[in-house]
């Protein structure tokens, strides 16, 4: 984690809501079914909103560690998955 470049925080930024996904799917939704789980996803809107907020969690403390650190580039990679998430979830919540 001692580089600072952009394609470190592409890859951070991306792979870290993935483990907050999986760490929350666990911890709060493990007595479901993937495909059950799935099927409730989406058919319920609130569930959206919950996964996008905590997924996005992870990439603000690692943003907020990059930034604190003064490793500019990879806060800029890891900044620009963030978005790429914010407006992925904001038209799933549309969509759907």
């Amino acid at each position: 984690m001692a580089k600072d470049n952009i394609k470190l925080g592409l890859i951070l930024g991306f792979i870290a809501p993935l483990i907050v996904f999986l760490i929350v799917y666990f911890l709060r939704f493990s007595g479901y079914d993937f495909n059950e789980f799935v099927r409730v996803f989406v058919n319920e809107k609130k569930l959206i909103t919950f996964w996008g907020v905590w997924c996005l969690v992870g990439n603000i403390a690692l943003f907020t560690y990059y930034i604190n650190t003064a490793k500019d580039k990879t806060s800029k990679g890891i900044f620009a998955i963030t978005v790429v998430y914010g407006i992925g979830i904001l038209l799933l919540k549309l969509l759907i």
